[in-house]
């Protein structure tokens, strides 16, 4: 059995403006041990999918509409908040994308990393922050019994993300959610991170979920991938499935803007358009209004299925386009952007 098993999970924002679409029936399964990317263009609904499994999303305006998340057995979205911060930061921890806005101002960063362990266990003051100094350690804080006493304001933004790693690392979850995890760090540093996750995973069987925008970190680190746009699943499978037999138009659209993958001198590519306004519905496969691939009919009424091309690697079916040429054939020297932008969309 999977340690976490999504099934159709939806979850809507009611907003003046009308209900924002932002996961709409997302599937997935995660192994023990396993990492999970989730890849997609900003507000394609990745890090609200990853906030309903926890159930952060504010209530209004939000609401999980639907679905299940079953963990280790028990359905995460039916739990009382009792059984949920039993959950949270112990068996699950999450690192959030903005590390000022997830760190307490007011509070040292030892108050706030033994907060997390006397949470979730008996455990003295002196053990816990001997654990906390270890944790910064592990994460690449220099002089870190020193720097423990400090406050978020006294480190810079790279820093600041590496004391959010620790703190989600140091109660040695059963899984842990990565919300663009390596953001603010570089690349060197960037490779140290992963690195340590890595080394949790095979120490402790750990599960990871990588949200993020960086196609190589995904290639290099992830077991299985989920493109995701528009709050839905276009293509999910094994890392080699999706980056090397890529079937859905939108991820082999992904996949050519990689810079390193542009020939020297010549102009990057960038998918033209915008994506939809989810407070609008839509019919058919979400990306029909910018696929590059030759239209064959116009949009399906409904939305595609996922469909199962073997060994776990599905796509989601659009009959609409003609995605069987190689995106480098379908593409235009010039793309006219104007008429690739979805309708109803305030983009000018």
């Amino acid at each position: 059995m999977a340690l976490l098993d999504v099934s159709g999970l939806t979850t809507h924002f009611h907003t003046r403006n009308g209900v924002v679409r932002a996961v709409d029936g997302v599937s997935f399964t995660v192994d023990r041990g396993e990492t999970l990317g989730i890849v997609g263009e900003s507000g394609s609904g990745k890090s609200v999918t990853c906030y309903s499994l926890l159930r952060l999303i504010p209530e209004p305006p939000g609401r999980i509409e639907g679905g299940t998340a079953m963990f280790d057995g028990q359905d995460l979205l039916q739990m009382t908040p009792a059984q949920l911060r039993s959950v949270r930061g112990k068996r699950i921890s999450m690192i959030f994308q903005d590390p000022m806005t997830s760190l307490n101002p007011y509070l040292r960063i030892s108050t706030q990393l033994v907060e997390a362990l006397q949470s979730h266990g008996d455990i003295d003051d002196r053990t816990a922050l001997n654990k906390a100094i270890a944790a910064l350690e592990e994460v690449g804080i220099p002089e870190a019994s020193r720097r423990v006493r400090s406050y978020p304001h006294e480190f810079s933004g790279g820093m600041r993300q590496r004391v959010m790693i620790a703190m989600a690392l140091i109660t040695d979850p059963d899984l842990l959610i990565a919300d663009e995890p390596t953001t603010a760090l570089d690349v060197t540093v960037q490779a140290q991170i992963l690195e340590i996750i890595r080394q949790r995973q095979e120490k402790l069987g750990t599960a990871v979920i990588l949200v993020t925008h960086d196609l190589g970190v995904v290639a290099g680190t992830c077991d299985k991938v989920n493109v995701m746009y528009a709050g839905r699943i276009m293509e999910s499978g094994t890392t080699e499935q999706v980056f090397y037999e890529a079937r859905h138009p939108y991820t082999r659209a992904l996949q050519k803007t990689i810079p390193s993958l542009q020939k020297k001198g010549q102009k990057l590519f960038t998918i033209p358009g915008l994506p939809p306004d989810l407070a609008r519905p839509i019919s058919g496969c979400a990306f029909y209004p910018r696929c590059p691939y030759p239209k064959l009919t116009g949009p399906d009424a409904d939305t595609p299925l996922l469909r199962d091309l073997g060994n776990g690697h599905c796509h989601a079916d659009c009959h609409s386009c003609d995605s069987s040429a190689p995106i480098e054939s379908v593409l235009p020297q010039e793309l006219e952007t104007d008429d690739l932008v979805p309708a109803g969309s305030d983009a000018v």
